[in-house]
Protein backbone atom coordinates (compact mmCIF):
# COMPACT_ATOMS: atom_id res chain seq x y z
CA UNK A 1 0.00 0.00 0.00
CA UNK A 2 1.37 3.42 -0.92
CA UNK A 3 2.08 6.09 1.67
CA UNK A 4 -0.74 8.25 0.29
CA UNK A 5 -3.25 5.43 0.69
CA UNK A 6 -1.99 4.71 4.21
CA UNK A 7 -2.48 8.38 5.12
CA UNK A 8 -6.00 8.37 3.67
CA UNK A 9 -6.80 5.17 5.56
CA UNK A 10 -5.66 6.75 8.84
CA UNK A 11 -7.87 9.78 8.18
CA UNK A 12 -10.84 7.55 7.36
CA UNK A 13 -10.42 5.64 10.63
CA UNK A 14 -10.74 8.95 12.49
CA UNK A 15 -14.09 9.79 10.87
CA UNK A 16 -17.42 9.37 12.63
CA UNK A 17 -19.64 6.48 11.55
CA UNK A 18 -21.96 8.91 9.74
CA UNK A 19 -19.06 10.44 7.83
CA UNK A 20 -17.73 6.98 6.94
CA UNK A 21 -21.19 5.98 5.62
CA UNK A 22 -21.35 9.18 3.56
CA UNK A 23 -17.89 8.48 2.16
CA UNK A 24 -18.83 4.92 1.24
CA UNK A 25 -21.97 6.10 -0.55
CA UNK A 26 -19.92 8.68 -2.45
CA UNK A 27 -17.26 6.14 -3.46
CA UNK A 28 -19.84 3.60 -4.63
CA UNK A 29 -21.61 6.25 -6.69
CA UNK A 30 -18.24 7.29 -8.14
CA UNK A 31 -17.44 3.69 -9.12
CA UNK A 32 -20.91 3.11 -10.56
CA UNK A 33 -20.59 6.03 -12.92
CA UNK A 34 -23.40 8.28 -14.06
CA UNK A 35 -26.93 6.96 -13.56
CA UNK A 36 -28.72 5.49 -16.54
CA UNK A 37 -31.32 7.97 -17.74
CA UNK A 38 -33.80 5.17 -18.44
CA UNK A 39 -33.40 3.26 -15.18
CA UNK A 40 -36.53 4.64 -13.50
CA UNK A 41 -38.65 3.93 -16.56
CA UNK A 42 -37.22 0.43 -16.87
CA UNK A 43 -38.01 -0.37 -13.21
CA UNK A 44 -41.53 1.02 -13.57
CA UNK A 45 -42.11 -1.11 -16.68
CA UNK A 46 -40.80 -4.21 -14.84
CA UNK A 47 -42.97 -3.53 -11.78
CA UNK A 48 -46.06 -3.15 -13.96
CA UNK A 49 -45.24 -6.37 -15.82
CA UNK A 50 -44.84 -8.29 -12.57
CA UNK A 51 -48.05 -6.83 -11.14
CA UNK A 52 -49.94 -7.83 -14.29
CA UNK A 53 -48.62 -11.41 -13.99
CA UNK A 54 -49.88 -11.63 -10.40
CA UNK A 55 -53.28 -10.16 -11.29
CA UNK A 56 -53.64 -12.53 -14.26
CA UNK A 57 -52.71 -15.51 -12.07
CA UNK A 58 -49.60 -16.36 -14.09
CA UNK A 59 -47.44 -16.28 -10.96
CA UNK A 60 -48.09 -16.64 -7.25
CA UNK A 61 -46.60 -13.99 -4.97
CA UNK A 62 -44.38 -15.17 -2.13
CA UNK A 63 -44.70 -13.45 1.26
CA UNK A 64 -41.65 -11.33 2.09
CA UNK A 65 -41.13 -13.13 5.40
CA UNK A 66 -40.74 -16.42 3.53
CA UNK A 67 -38.36 -14.91 0.99
CA UNK A 68 -36.10 -13.53 3.70
CA UNK A 69 -36.24 -16.77 5.73
CA UNK A 70 -35.15 -18.69 2.61
CA UNK A 71 -32.33 -16.23 1.98
CA UNK A 72 -31.11 -16.46 5.58
CA UNK A 73 -31.15 -20.26 5.37
CA UNK A 74 -29.19 -20.22 2.10
CA UNK A 75 -26.60 -17.81 3.46
CA UNK A 76 -25.94 -20.07 6.46
CA UNK A 77 -24.82 -22.92 4.19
Amino acid sequence: MSTAVSEIEAKIRALSLDDKADLIRFLIAELDGPPDADVEGAWLKEALRRHREVVEGKVQPIPGERVFANLRARLKR
